[in-house]
């Protein structure tokens, strides 16, 4: 393992789309969605731990979720638990860790990475982030994942690329697309030169704090002005001064976009942000019917397709529903149809709205 790479992840969201599951309290990358034995940052922290020295793992998280990620992964080192004053989307997150960094190693290759990814051939996600952590480190660029589109996901950010590979199995990004809507996304995928943006990105560590002085140079001058500070007993004080001044902006939007030196891997693997009900019900084991079931008691009449969640000691008979999802929690049941998923998000802020935080 290469003493110089470093993985970041990033594990500080609500997971609002998968509510009521994933509750403020306890979200989405603490829960183990799929009921496969582990929660999803347990199985990302895995991943990354087979070729990436473990003492170079960092995870970025809301200063809430500390404790639950000592509990999760407890032989983390706790000064590799970076804990955020507040959530500022994916900029901040990396602008801060980039820094803690540039200062502990120079030399330093980063991977920034989502908790929450569902990657389920190991072997070659290795390969293919292996490929990225070589390729920036003899180029200044930004690497990407893209994953081959299978439907006009609108969930999704989409990436362009050029045709020509830069590099064996690399090819040059033109443009990014966050969330098209479905006529869009339809003709991305007819054109065949769109990609999934998985949402993970390498870069050698100096060359992002570059781009953040370029693309961001505010939010640059926030972090630089307390770059000393960081590993060591003011670190904690300084970014509660440096978060309020930041941009609520992710790393897309603020450089990716802007940049005109990132590139491109086109996966063989199989993916899924598990960002959507929808997304579980595809990587789950269905009945013959179609129905994706979580709960011991469930009885299914007549119903096709749908996403069933419920707890374990609860009789739930389900009849006449088609292309639905069910989930059910001590305090909330949701019944919503699957091609309206989007929209729980929406629902999420109406319930805020109406009912406070209690169901939150």
């Amino acid at each position: 393992m290469n003493k110089h790479h470093y993985v970041a992840i990033m594990a500080g969201g609500i997971g609002s789309r998968f509510w009521p599951m994933s509750r403020t309290n306890y979200p989405k990358q603490f829960l183990d969605i799929l009921n496969v034995g582990k929660t999803l940052i347990q199985q990302t922290y895995e991943r990354y731990s087979k070729f990436v020295p473990k003492e170079n793992i960092y995870i970025v998280t809301s200063q809430d979720y500390v404790e639950l990620v000592k509990k999760q992964i407890p032989h983390i080192h706790t000064e590799n638990i970076i804990s955020e004053p507040s959530r500022k989307n994916t900029a901040p997150c990396i602008a801060y860790i980039a820094f803690k960094l540039m200062k502990k190693d120079p030399k330093a290759v980063m991977i920034a990475a989502p908790s929450d990814n569902l990657i389920l051939d190991t072997d070659e996600f290795i390969k293919t982030a292996t490929k990225a952590l070589h390729f920036v480190d003899h180029i200044n660029a930004f690497v990407t994942i893209g994953i081959k589109p299978t439907y006009p996901n609108t969930g999704y950010g989409y990436i362009q690329h050029d045709t020509i590979e830069a590099a064996p199995d690399i090819h040059k990004v033109k443009t990014f697309t966050e969330k098209p809507n479905e006529e869009l996304a339809k003709a991305f995928i007819a054109s065949g030169d769109f990609l999934w943006n998985a949402g993970i990105f390498t870069w050698k560590v100096s060359n992002i704090i570059t781009a953040f002085e370029k693309h961001l140079p505010e939010m640059y001058e926030v972090f630089a002005a307390e770059k000393d500070k960081f590993n060591t007993p003011e670190e904690a004080e300084a970014i509660e001064q440096i978060y309020p001044q930041c941009t609520n902006i992710s790393i897309d939007f603020g450089i990716m976009e802007k940049a005109d030196n990132v590139y491109v891997i086109p996966a063989s693997f199989s993916w899924s942000d598990l960002g959507t009900w929808n997304s579980a019900w595809d990587n789950m084991e269905k009945d013959y019917f179609g129905n994706a079931v979580s709960g011991n008691s469930v009885m299914v009449v007549d119903a096709n397709n749908c996403m069933v969640h419920v707890p374990d000691n609860k009789l739930v008979l389900l009849q006449g529903l088609h292309d639905y999802i069910i989930v059910d929690t001590k305090d909330v049941l949701l019944i919503c149809k699957k091609d309206q998923e989007q929209e729980i998000k929406e629902y999420v802020a109406e319930v805020k709205r109406n009912k406070g935080d209690k169901f939150l």
